[in-house]
């Protein structure tokens, strides 16, 4: 069976800056990665600028106020389709199927029993590789994923 690996907890903010200014210089967060937009944290933790977010999970429907749209919680798979397949055998929820994310990623996105957002997705490490071998440089992985050239050289590297 394919192991889910809990990664983060993200929170959809209004303002990214105001909110990554907040947990780094009140709540002492490191910063791993900043994309503008979306903002990890070393702890775990990550930001969304909201609307970025709804529309990158939902695009243009219409959100019942039902539904609990304002954090997900984020998974890494290593068998990406072994994970949907049990989804879609137990008859979850299902907010969209497996597609790409615009840096790249592969993800699909459920709903939890209390309609909290679950996104299960593979690693950005397994990104880069499939981007790699699917043929593209160093420099055009960089640019897609948003990841600098120097990460990307160390994830290859392994």
């Amino acid at each position: 069976m394919t192991e889910l690996k809990l990664h983060s907890f993200v929170i959809f903010v209004k303002d990214v800056g105001i909110s990554k200014r907040f947990y780094q210089d009140i709540l002492s967060q490191v910063i791993e990665m900043d994309f503008g937009a979306n903002v990890g944290f070393k702890s775990g933790l990550a930001l969304w600028e909201k609307e970025y977010a709804q529309n990158i999970i939902f695009g243009s429907k219409v959100l019942s106020d039902d539904d609990n749209h304002d954090m997900e919680v984020y998974f890494e798979a290593e068998n990406l389709k072994d994970i949907w397949n049990k989804v879609k055998e137990n008859k979850v929820d299902v907010i969209h199927e497996i597609r790409e994310q615009p840096w790249g990623q592969m993800v699909f996105r459920i709903y939890d029993p209390d309609r909290f957002i679950i996104e299960i997705a593979e690693s950005m490490m397994d990104v880069v590789r499939r981007l790699s071998g699917d043929g593209m440089s160093k420099e055009e992985i960089s640019k897609k994923t948003m990841m600098p050239t120097e990460s990307i050289e160390v994830i290859l590297e392994d």
